[in-house]
């Protein structure tokens, strides 16, 4: 009966083991990757890498965009800010951009114009205009019905557009000669 009942044991032993394993081997096959193992065990550059990555603020005023009161155009956000000579942030906004684009760099309103007749034919308000390429002005205005289509690309035209409300937003802050600071 010893050798009956050392069989039994050794049976229910191996059972025993193997349900320890099966149900360590179902646990760890439902743990999450980054739970479990030691913080020492990343490297630096893992341990960033497995952290969100920051987004940038696209209202977020350009670095190397310039310093006192001045209009910034970003050419790649489509965004303008208004920024006051402390250097603080008056208003920002989105514009339509042209089909013709103004060089990176800095610039001095040269004209304005209450209302007019956009080069793409559309009545346009609160222009302020900047620059010059290639025989096209370039300048903020508002289409005066609020619209901001996209421009058709087989027309040069210089005017970015705004919302009516932007427009006069710019007219108020963009007098003759004030500072206008185009970014990439």
């Amino acid at each position: 009966m010893a050798k009956s009942s050392s069989g039994i044991v050794a049976g229910l032993t191996a059972a025993a083991i193997a349900a320890v394993g099966f149900l360590a081997y179902q646990a760890s096959a439902n743990v999450p990757d980054d739970l479990g193992r030691p913080a020492a065990s990343k490297s630096p550059a893992a341990a960033r890498s497995s952290a969100p990555a920051k987004q940038e603020d696209p209202t977020a005023l350009p670095a190397e965009s310039g310093t006192g009161e001045r209009v910034v155009y970003s050419l790649g956000k489509d965004r303008v800010w208004l920024v006051g000579a402390d250097g603080k942030v008056r208003r920002s906004f989105v514009v339509t951009p042209s089909t013709v684009d103004p060089p990176a760099g800095t610039y001095q309103v040269t004209s304005r114009n209450n209302a007019v007749t956009g080069s793409d034919g559309v009545p346009i308000e609160n222009v302020v205009l900047f620059t010059t390429v290639d025989g096209v002005p370039i300048g903020f205005s508002a289409a005066v019905d609020g619209s901001t289509p996209t421009p058709d690309p087989t027309v040069r035209t210089g005017g970015i557009r705004e919302s009516r409300e932007d427009g006069a937003a710019m007219w108020e802050f963009a007098t003759s000669g004030a500072t206008v600071v185009v970014v990439k």
